[in-house]
């Protein structure tokens, strides 16, 4: 009987795999170096390092970066769009708006669709939906006769106003798909029904250049796995923090733009729960990037307005990362006005850290960590000697020599450039968002997360630090707590007051009809269906929109309006319960339960921590050289309790306890480090 649950995260330099075993409640983790050229040959690695009979598998889950990967490179097919005639340059356009409004050479980067490859049809429709001018038939086959004889492969159909009456849409795509029934057709107001043609044409665009890569990776891989003996769905975690099936992969390919930044977000809220932890900052620090999520109340947040690259806006629910250039091979340097800088360069993989002695000869965090005698001479169990001499030349070379300072201040320094540059990120999405980061705890995670918590947390004044059990694969765990997930929405735009709550509630009912129908497709029974419907409304005068959640039946409208004054308030400071309120937009999310792992605590705690391996002198800035105990993470007890400062060494990640704070492994396995000196200085 098939009791195994796996799930796997590509990354950029390796491919974790987390394996749960449902009779036992035990994980395992593994990890294999990722195979950018074709990452499926990546994942059935570690399938075949993880000896993992896929016969036995109940649920195989899987978080991707080919979507984001194509994105970032442009590796695209040939690829077509075809718009209202005098809106070929929407998408070049744009809102105007630039990444760094203080450079007038940045330039943002080119469309996904070349202008050479956009084409414009005779078709109009008005902003309320009425059809101005029917689409020009013979206009449209002459166009398809263009595409088929360039090849074109995959067509982004977007129309002005479609949003409101997609019926020219919807003819244009029954032509192409005659003329050309080969190539992959995405509609602007089937993937995005919302005003705003410029997110809703790149959204649409986005999808379409991804169609056949996606769908090509996603099928290959299920068929692999089906042939390997796995009988079950191939569950593929999405940005809005849940899973699709490969059917509607095919047909929301853009959904997995943010797929593997999702799952650490999802961990990070996992963990916080199990640890009685409502309000959490999720720290997921890796080679070259942090990302950094919030969650609030028990719930990440989610936002509609982010992108891969700059001014190329995918318009899809979203789980709420940060991403900024911290990672363990960030490279430290001065800048032209004689400043220590951190970042966001990064050594990579390749040649990596001046300490890997593969050719790097740049300081990086990693260095500064070996420097300090925070990280030992190997990673990963011995898989990766280290050499100190190395690390100490390149921080002496490059940072310590020109602003005169020793080797371990220097290497102190750029670790304090490190975290306070994580710090700010923190800020800006706890504080910028109404936040206190004094009432969140900071899960750290990813491989050198757990060696940057503490003092990060310390930067904020957060008290309590949680480290996972296998902190450098906690995002591949993600992948095991998502359920299936769709995100539908449909513009309305009114007054509050003036709206008719029968008709708000035909509209929702509209969306829930399509909800059901997409989880029916998915195999989601109605017992495991969920529908969670959002209304977003905003200050009559207004721009931008705030969504809420929204109930049924009567008096649900109010309520709304009510939690929307009192969410207006937190998010900017003040409200105008005087003000007219209009309705923007209905939302919907469906969702469909699936089984998650249930995790067992430990039942024996032992407070005694037992002996350390070893014992090794660690610079902890004022504090100088100190002589501190190396704990091997596999040794310590559930229960076992110790006073900072300490390292703790394991497969995939190190962690630092500084001194003057305390330390605990919970039932959990966790380790919950107490920054006492915080509390201490409340108690005065």
């Amino acid at each position: 009987m098939a009791n195994v649950r796996v799930a796997v995260d590509v990354g950029g330099t390796f491919t974790d795999v987390c394996i749960f075993d449902e009779e036992t409640q035990r994980m395992r983790v593994t990890k294999v170096p990722s195979t950018p050229a074709d990452p499926m040959l990546a994942v059935m690695n570690g399938v075949k390092r993880a000896e993992i009979n896929l016969a036995d598998v109940s649920l195989f889950s899987h978080g991707t970066t080919v979507a984001t990967n194509a994105l970032i490179t442009r590796n695209f097919p040939t690829a077509a769009m075809v718009t209202t005639r005098g809106f070929r340059d929407v998408i070049e356009i744009r809102d105007g708006t630039k990444d760094d409004l203080w450079d007038a050479y940045n330039d943002v980067t080119g469309p996904y669709i070349r202008r050479r490859d956009r084409f414009e049809v005779t078709e109009r429709v008005d902003y309320a939906g009425n059809i101005v001018t029917p689409l020009d038939e013979d206009d449209a086959r002459r166009l398809a006769a263009l595409l088929r004889k360039r090849g074109v492969t995959t067509i982004a159909v977007c129309f002005i106003n479609s949003y409101a009456n997609a019926e020219n849409e919807v003819r244009m795509r029954k032509i192409l798909e005659e003329e050309l029934p080969d190539a992959t057709v995405s509609t602007s107001a089937e993937i995005l029904p919302e005003i705003f043609e410029h997110d809703r044409f790149n959204t649409a665009v986005s999808n379409a250049v991804l169609a056949p890569l996606v769908s090509g990776y996603v099928n290959r891989l299920a068929e692999e796995l089906k042939g390997g003996g796995y009988t079950g769905d191939l569950l593929l975690l999405h940005s809005g923090g849940g899973s699709m099936t490969p059917r509607m992969v095919k047909r929301y390919p853009v959904r997995l733009a943010a797929s593997g930044i999702a799952a650490g977000a999802i961990a990070a809220k996992h963990v916080a729960q199990q640890c009685g932890y409502e309000n959490a900052v999720g720290l997921d620090m890796g080679g070259t990037s942090t990302d950094i999520a919030l969650v609030s109340g028990g719930e990440l947040r989610i936002t509609k307005e982010w992108q891969v690259e700059y001014g190329h806006p995918i318009v899809f629910p979203s789980i709420e990362v940060l991403t900024i250039g911290a990672g363990g091979g960030s490279l430290a340097h001065i800048d032209i006005a004689g400043s220590l800088r951190n970042g966001p360069q990064s050594a990579g993989a390749d040649p990596g850290p001046a300490c890997y002695n593969t050719g790097g000869d740049q300081p990086t965090n990693c260095d500064a960590n070996v420097v300090l005698n925070r990280l030992g001479t190997t990673l990963a169990g011995g898989a990766k000697n280290l050499d100190r001499g190395l690390a100490q030349d390149a921080v002496n070379r490059v940072i310590a020599g020109p602003l005169g300072m020793s080797d371990e201040e220097a290497a102190h320094a750029i670790l304090q450039v490190a975290n306070a540059n994580m710090a700010d990120a923190v800020r800006l999405i706890s504080i910028r968002r109404g936040y206190d980061p004094r009432d969140f705890a900071l899960i750290a995670f990813g491989g050198a997360g757990a060696l940057h918590g503490a003092e990060v947390a310390r930067e904020l004044n957060i008290p309590t630090v949680v480290v996972p059990p296998s902190p450098g694969v906690t995002s591949a765990m993600g992948c095991l707590l998502v359920d299936i997930r769709h995100d539908l929405s449909a513009m309305y735009t009114a007054l509050a007051s003036e709206a008719d709550p029968e008709d708000l509630e035909a509209q929702f009912l509209n969306l829930e009809t399509e909800a059901t129908a997409r989880l029916r497709h998915e195999g989601v029974d109605e017992e495991n269906s969920v529908l969670q419907r959002v209304i977003s409304m905003r200050y009559q005068g207004q721009w931008r929109s705030l969504a809420v959640p929204m109930g049924s039946g009567k008096g649900a409208l109010e309520e709304a309006i009510q939690t929307f004054h009192q969410e207006h308030e937190r998010e900017f400071a003040f409200r105008q319960d005087n003000q007219p309120v209009e309705i923007y937009q209905l939302q919907l999310s469906a969702i469909g339960k699936t089984p998650k792992p249930s995790f067992a605590p430990e039942k024996e705690l032992l407070a005694d921590p037992g002996n350390p391996e070893s014992m090794r002198p660690v610079y902890f800035g004022s504090d100088g050289w100190v002589e501190t105990p190396v704990f091997d993470r596999s040794s310590l007890p559930a229960g076992a309790t110790f006073i900072g400062p300490a390292i703790i060494d394991q497969l995939d990640s190190t962690t630092v306890v500084p001194p003057r704070t305390t330390a605990e492994i919970d039932e959990w396995l966790n380790i919950r480090i107490h920054l006492t000196e915080f509390k201490n200085e409340e108690a005065k």
